[in-house]
């Protein structure tokens, strides 16, 4: 079974041939950060309000360091724990793409914050902004909530496994960076930061790919050792969403204060919830909140954008299929 100690290393027989195809569906979405003009957003930047340059300062300085957490998991505590190869694989694109993000944000804190000690002051965020250190301590408890666990022997060891698996994919992909994600699109909607905004569609394309794989894994195992998922496990799973969500209400009150036009540390309440609950029901558990989405700009968000070839890059980019194609191909 997906769980069961050890490292196959055997790719045929295929076990799971949609692990594979996520691969090579994630290789031809490839990205690189040479290709997004973030030096556009300068002349926008520059004639915000100080509240809008608090939100994005703030932004930023978690972007700094987001990702490298999530690749530091996937290293830690993913990689080692799904057998098989195939599933491997795309664990191995997913920790390149978290290394791309790294890198895209690297680009935007040294084009956004050209002061050495602002961008030194951001990448330290984790250290001296209270909203952004209790996301990652939230983050690290869960690094951590495996003990260095070598082998997943029993019924224990893979139910906390599956807990560390669905916090990454369901609260800290899921929730987190959705959250920062909607912020990047509120900007969008009101015709700045176009830059940041098209790097940040190929950002969410990733991490929207990064989650479903996660869960297809919690559906393979759920398959496979049904005995896992019980109520406890689910109020386990709602328990951790809760304290998602809280931890980054207050990263909103901080970026948001008394609020700005059509953006709100309330109005993020009200999104937050509405995403907590489409990842419970992504999981098979009932809602917690009940709460619509708020913000339009983020309903076309799930699916790939159209964009005018002629006038940008379109952010559905995939990159050329090479071999022959035959008319009879099934497409």
């Amino acid at each position: 079974m997906l769980l069961d100690p050890g490292m196959d290393l055997t790719l045929r027989p295929m076990r799971y041939p949609d692990f594979y195809e996520r691969y090579r569906a994630a290789i031809r979405n490839t990205w690189t950060v040479e290709e997004v003009d973030l030096h556009s957003d300068l002349a926008d930047l520059a004639k915000m309000t100080p509240e809008e340059r608090h939100l994005i300062n703030r932004l930023v300085a978690f972007f700094a360091t987001g990702d490298s957490i999530v690749a530091n998991n996937l290293v830690l505590n993913l990689y080692q724990h799904v057998n098989a190869p195939e599933a491997r694989l795309y664990l191995s694109r997913q920790l390149f793409e978290e290394a791309v993000h790294v890198q895209f944000y690297l680009t935007l804190l040294d084009t956004y914050l050209p002061d050495h000690d602002e961008r030194v002051k951001a990448f330290a965020a984790v250290e001296h902004i209270p909203s952004i250190r209790d996301k990652a301590e939230f983050c690290f408890r869960w690094i951590d909530s495996l003990g260095g666990l070598r082998r997943l022997e029993s019924r224990d060891d893979r139910r906390a496994f599956l807990l560390n698996l669905i916090c990454f994919a369901a609260c800290i992909e899921g929730l987190f960076f959705y959250g920062a994600f909607a912020y990047v699109y509120w900007f969008r909607s009101r015709g700045l930061l176009g830059g940041l905004a098209t790097g940040t569609n190929w950002v969410f394309r990733d991490e929207s790919m990064h989650m479903e794989f996660a869960f297809s894994v919690v559906d393979t195992v759920r398959a496979e050792e049904p005995d896992l998922f019980d109520d406890e496990l689910g109020a386990q799973v709602t328990r951790m969403l809760e304290e998602a969500v809280e931890a980054e209400l207050a990263f909103a009150a901080d970026l948001c204060g008394d609020g700005l036009a059509g953006m709100s540390a309330e109005r993020m309440r009200q999104y937050l919830e509405y995403v907590a609950d489409q990842r419970l029901a992504r999981l098979g558990l009932p809602a917690r909140y009940g709460t619509a989405n708020p913000f339009a700009f983020m309903e076309l968000q799930d699916v790939q954008e159209l964009a005018n070839f002629f006038e940008r890059r379109v952010s559905a980019y995939q990159v050329a299929v090479e071999g022959n194609v035959t008319f009879d191909e099934s497409f």
